[in-house]
């Protein structure tokens, strides 16, 4: 029988296997992160770190146990929502829709403050890495919401107790 704590450390766990994946394209594959891209970790981080704390609480006794299916809900609302972002993105490098524009658009504004032009310029609205028609974007869309569903439904799965 799976248990709500088990689904939310495992909806955690895949939050940060995402996050270490993006990192791994930052800093070993040299794509440094657009501000939408920055967007769609914060979900992960939140995702994760509720994944994780939520169990370790209630296994502290600082939660109820009644709270795991909360818990683990709350993660895959948070991982759901970092997919949206995902398909945002994914719409604003495809130019279906504007995006922000503080990273879309001309790459350089010159405001008169500090400069420093060893600082690589990223936009929003160019994918940095494509495969088979997707970026990064779209794919964090599709496994995004893939995990959330998949949490969702092992939630519903999960006994109620009373």
């Amino acid at each position: 029988m799976i248990r709500p704590r088990a689904v939310a450390l495992g909806l955690g766990t895949a939050s940060l296997l995402l996050l270490l994946a993006v990192l791994g394209f930052q800093y070993l594959a040299g794509m440094p992160p657009c501000e939408l891209c920055l967007w769609q970790r914060w979900p992960h981080v939140g995702a994760a770190v509720v994944g994780f704390g939520g169990p370790l609480l209630i296994r502290a006794g600082l939660l109820e146990r009644g709270a795991a299916r909360g818990v683990a809900a709350l993660a895959a609302l948070l991982i759901a929502i970092s997919g949206a972002i995902g398909v945002y993105h994914a719409g604003v490098e495809w130019h279906w829709w504007p995006g922000p524009q503080s990273c879309t658009g001309p790459a350089f504004h010159y405001t008169g403050g500090p400069l420093d032009l060893n600082t690589p310029v990223v936009l929003c609205d160019m994918a940095a890495w494509r495969l088979f028609g997707l970026s990064l974007a779209g794919y964090n869309a599709l496994v995004s919401f893939a995990i959330a569903g998949l949490g969702a439904s092992l939630l519903a799965r999960t006994a109620r107790k009373p």
